[in-house]
């Protein structure tokens, strides 16, 4: 309200924020969502390439069959050799899909596979395709390539900042995410997890590179995963690329423009492995040879959020969503439940969960990244808060150390840059298995849409515990004194260190500063 003894200067100074502020909120609304017609996901044909390989690999067992993909390059040229075995159709669906390397190479991939006459359907959530849309653009000129963008941003294409200062009357529709990362074949294949399509996903940053895992999966799950993509590919809330951005030249200049722009994109090289881990290389020659040595059985649901909840609506209820789908997994553990999580905030109401798990004498781990190995410094604040009630409740937890990791390779060659986890992975009691996209965090929970698979395999879970490697991280436990303690292994010998390892003093001096003022729901 303006006081009678505002000046006059600054009452005309707030109506002019108000009308340009009223201005932008107008010039960021989306238009009317297009009426397209509803595509679904092809037959799967037992014919193509994919399900000829994916019908000798299942044999008679009813159930779906799996193959980790913890290695970046593997997993990465799996993708690669998909798209080039695909006969009918290719579905992506990504939180980011960068026009990077990684990114272009993939695109040229997709670029041939249409003019062999596949289907290909790419969702992108838009957050994160600030002055990619020439790219996005020059691909969507294809013929059988079309891009659709999740919960867009009318204005402002340009930079993040921009975009959201053009939707600051927006913030409850534009702070809600697709967060999925799925990849569907002639649905007959599929990989799934927490990788996106960018260089620090496949061990190609120069900085920091993310620790991974991915599942490739065939057989009756392929079929609920595609049924996912469809339900958000024609959602009200997926946009037709051209609605919402405009395409400069003709479709020749396009094409002509999509060369030009990735010509020189290049695959990941190999990548240099541990002995333990070179299994993990071999599925992208099995399926170039058009035969699969090695499969995993077992009964698996795939597992979504509902669409609508990008809509902006305070969710209060999680039901229905991944979250709780965990939520209830975790909860039927009798012996042990195993987190990994890059970004753990349990909130109240799980720290429950877990307190009252470990007074019934179910053994918690919680694996997840220190201070010094976080992408998101802010996420970290809402672990900090129950760090200590944690420990408090018995819940062991491992931090991950960027340099630690490194020097151990077992989860992979950094070649000088940093390691941070990125996984999203559970397992209770050894057999029931969790892999996806979804945080265990608040912004998992309430915010983003979520996709994964949750797989009942004892051998998955073997595999994945043997893959845990403990000289990567620190062990936390509370000292003498009541204070947290971290630990390390180094040369046979027990180090300790009484405050956040690797950290910098502004990382921890910003981390102090800002975790009175940061909402919980936002981490």
């Amino acid at each position: 309200m303006v006081s009678a003894r505002t000046p006059k200067t600054t009452i005309w100074r707030m109506l002019a924020l108000l009308l340009f502020s009223a201005f932008l909120g107008a010039c960021a609304i989306l238009p009317p969502h297009p009426s397209e017609p509803v595509t679904r996901a092809v037959e799967p044909d037992a014919k193509a390439p994919i399900g000829m390989i994916a019908n000798a690999a299942l044999g008679d067992d009813p159930r779906s069959g799996f193959r980790l993909l913890p290695v970046a390059w593997g997993s990465y040229q799996t993708r690669i050799e998909l798209i080039n075995q695909a006969k009918h159709s290719l579905d992506l669906q990504y939180y980011l899909f960068q026009g990077d390397d990684t990114g272009r190479f993939m695109m040229r991939a997709l670029r041939q596979a249409a003019e062999r006459g596949v289907r290909v359907r790419i969702l992108i959530d838009d957050l994160y395709t600030s002055g990619e849309d020439p790219l996005l653009n020059a691909l969507n000129s294809f013929p059988n390539v079309e891009i659709r963008l999740f919960n867009p941003f009318a204005a402002g294409r340009g930079a993040l900042w921009s975009r959201f200062a053009f939707t600051l009357s927006q913030t409850g529709r534009e702070d809600h995410r697709m967060h999925n990362k799925l990849f569907l074949v002639d649905n007959e294949a599929a990989v799934a997890g927490g990788r996106n399509i960018a260089d620090e996903y496949f061990m190609r940053s120069a900085n920091n590179n993310f620790i991974d895992t991915d599942i490739f999966a065939i057989g009756p799950v392929v079929q609920q995963l595609s049924d996912i993509f469809d339900r958000y590919w024609n959602s009200d809330f997926a946009f037709p690329l051209r609605s919402v951005t405009l395409a400069e030249g003709t479709t020749e200049e396009l094409q002509r423009r999509f060369d030009e722009l990735t010509i020189y994109a290049i695959a990941p090289p190999p990548e240099a492995v541990p002995d333990s881990a070179r299994s993990y290389l071999s599925l992208p020659e099995e399926l170039r040879r058009g035969r699969i040595t090695q499969i995993i059985h077992a009964n698996a649901q795939a597992v979504a959020d509902p669409v609508n909840k990008a809509s902006g609506a305070n969710l209060t209820d999680i039901k229905g969503t991944v979250t709780s789908h965990i939520l209830d997994m975790i909860a039927s553990a009798r012996q042990s439940v195993v987190m990994a999580s890059p970004y753990f905030v349990p909130g109240k109401a799980g720290l429950k969960r877990l307190q009252e798990a470990s007074a019934r004498g179910i053994d918690q781990t919680v694996i997840t990244n220190s201070l010094a190995s976080t992408d998101e410094p802010l996420a970290e604040i809402g672990y900090i808060r129950y760090r200590r009630a944690l420990l408090e409740a018995g819940v062991h937890i491992r931090e991950m150390s960027p340099t630690l990791v490194v020097k151990s390779g077992k989860l992979g060659i950094f070649h000088g840059s940093l390691g941070a986890l990125h996984a999203k992975i559970a397992v209770v009691d050894g057999h029931l298995v969790y892999i996806g996209s979804m945080n265990l965090d608040e912004r998992s929970a309430f915010e983003n849409t979520e996709l994964g698979l949750i797989i009942d395999s004892k051998e998955l879970a073997d595999e994945l515990d043997a893959r845990t490697d403990r000289a990567s991280s620190y062990a936390l436990r509370l000292g003498k004194s009541g204070a947290i303690e971290w630990v390390a292994e180094q040369n046979g010998k027990e180090v300790v260190f009484d405050d956040e390892p690797e950290a910098g003093i502004w990382t921890r001096i910003e981390v102090k500063l800002l975790a009175p003022f940061v909402p919980e729901n936002q981490l």
